[in-house]
C-alpha cells in the first residue's frame, strides 16, 4: 500500500470502504469540469471503476496509481492525484499524470504540495522514467501547478479538443527522471535501484 505524507496532507491508496467518497469526488460537476472523459455518471459505473482500481492495486503489474488526498488534521478528502503507467521500458515506466480537487480547496497550494511528493515517489521508489500531463490552456491554475513542480512545456495544440461547446487549445507538459533529479539536487546513483515495494 502506498502511503505518503506532506506537511499538510496524506496521500494513500484508496480503501475498500471509500467507494462513496470516490464516487462523490469523480461525479462532482465543478471538480471534473476539465476531466469529462473520466467523470462518473452513475453509482454502477463508480462501483465498477472502483473495484477495477482495487484489483489493479494488488496486481504484480500495477497500472493505476491514483491516491486519496486528504488533510492531515481533519481527514477531509481534498481530491485525488496520481498517474497511469502506459508503458514499461528498459529505462523505467512511462506514466500519464492527473489530479482533481474539490473547489473548496482550490487556491491553497494543496495540489502543488501533493504533486511534489508524488513526483518524488515516482522517480525514487516506483521506477518511473517519464511523466507526461497536460491541461486546456484556459485552465491556468492547473498549468501553474505543473510549472511550480518543474514540469516542462512540450507542446501547445491549437483547437485540439471539443469541450463545453467549443474547440479549445491544449498544453502538454513533461518531466524526465534526470530533469527531476537536476531540480532537486538528487544523486541518481543512490536511487537508481529503488523500487516500490
Amino acid at each position: 500500500m502506498i502511503y505518503l505524507e506532506t506537511e499538510r496532507l496524506i496521500l494513500r491508496d484508496y480503501e475498500e470502504k471509500e467507494e462513496d467518497l470516490y464516487y462523490r469526488l469523480k461525479s462532482d460537476d465543478k471538480t471534473m469540469y476539465y476531466l469529462q472523459d473520466i467523470k462518473l455518471h452513475s453509482v454502477g459505473d463508480a462501483r465498477e471503476d472502483f473495484q477495477n482500481m482495487l484489483q489493479d492495486k494488488d496486481s504484480d503489474n500495477r497500472k493505476f496509481y491514483f491516491l486519496h488526498m486528504m488533510l492531515k488534521e481533519s481527514r477531509q478528502q481534498v481530491g485525488s492525484i496520481g498517474y497511469t503507467a502506459t508503458d514499461q521500458t528498459p529505462l523505467g515506466k512511462l506514466v500519464h499524470l492527473g489530479y482533481f480537487t474539490y473547489p473548496a480547496f482550490w487556491g491553497n497550494g494543496y495540489t502543488t504540495e501533493a504533486l511534489k511528493k508524488l513526483l518524488e515517489f515516482a522517480f525514487t521508489k516506483n521506477g518511473v522514467y517519464r511523466v507526461t500531463t497536460g491541461c486546456l490552456k484556459e485552465n491556468g491554475a492547473s498549468e501553474k501547478v505543473m510549472i511550480n513542480c518543474g514540469l516542462i512545456k512540450e507542446a501547445e495544440h491549437v483547437d485540439w479538443e471539443w469541450h463545453d461547446g467549443k474547440m479549445k487549445t491544449r498544453l502538454e507538459y513533461r518531466l524526465l527522471k534526470h530533469e527531476w533529479e537536476g531540480i532537486n539536487g538528487t544523486d541518481h546513483t543512490k536511487v537508481a535501484d529503488q523500487r516500490c515495494q
